[in-house]
């Protein structure tokens, strides 16, 4: 679903004519320019009907897509900050790795950050706007392929950072350092390649991700995560299913 009836530019259009319509602030030219004056741009300036009549049918559109259901959470999605696995970093894996699989079944394991998640997902409804919220970015799916020591490295990165959601992917973090490091159930193995799912931001050396900067091979998927999301939502939807998300121990702390 490529959901081009709520393409972001199109968002920040409509935001922008409501902020002209109706926002409490002020527009200056610089001081010294010729002709210098000041307008307010406040409440008593009466709207402009016949702009407010051009983008309304735009804006009704766009909410509707927004506001439609196309799943639902048997759980609240939360994603509490003093914990190494949670909810929301657990479906936004798990996820990405159904998803990527369905481009390459020979994917290793997905990450991601807790910081890119940026809204956590309510019990019951899940509308594009809530994933719209989730992940308001354009960044799109990225497979790497790494080595088994770039792969310590980026445990390593996740464990420095008290966890980050993962699928595919299992450790311990004991002393802020990874242990038991496994990868489909299987110790990591440092003279081995394995496949990555992540996506473009982190691949191109944001957040200062350790492991992912030298990869021995890329592959951009041209999907965006926020599709992914969608997609993966509906097919549960599909299959008569609920988004059931649970801790499973992924990602554990050893104090």
């Amino acid at each position: 679903m490529k959901c081009t009836s709520a393409n972001p530019l199109f968002l920040f259009g409509v935001a922008l004519l409501s902020l002209l319509s109706t926002a409490c602030s002020r527009y200056s030219l610089p001081a010294g320019s010729p002709a210098y004056t000041e307008h307010r741009i406040d409440g008593s300036i009466a709207p402009d009907t016949a702009f407010i009549a051009y983008y309304l049918p735009y804006k009704q559109q766009l909410d509707a897509e927004m506001n439609r259901v196309i799943g639902h959470s048997a759980v609240p999605l939360t994603k509490p900050g003093s914990v190494p696995e949670t909810l929301l970093g657990n479906f936004f894996a798990d996820a990405l790795l159904t998803e990527g699989r369905k481009s390459d079944p020979g994917i290793d394991f997905s990450f991601g950050t807790k910081g890119g998640l940026r809204t956590e997902l309510p019990k019951g409804g899940i509308t594009v706007g809530h994933l719209f919220e989730l992940m308001p970015f354009e960044n799109e799916l990225v497979i790497l392929e790494l080595s088994g020591k770039s792969v310590r490295q980026l445990a390593g990165f996740i464990a420095a950072t008290g966890g980050q959601p993962v699928a595919g992917l299992r450790m311990v973090i004991h002393a802020n350092t990874a242990n038991d490091i496994r990868i489909g159930g299987t110790p990591l193995d440092d003279s081995k390649t394995y496949r990555l799912l992540t996506y473009d931001y982190l691949a191109n050396g944001g957040d200062n991700i350790r492991g992912l900067e030298a990869p021995v091979k890329r592959v951009n998927l041209g999907q965006k995560v926020r599709e992914a999301l969608i997609n993966y939502v509906q097919d549960c939807t599909r299959e008569g299913k609920q988004l059931n998300t649970q801790l499973d121990g992924r990602i554990k702390l050893d104090e």
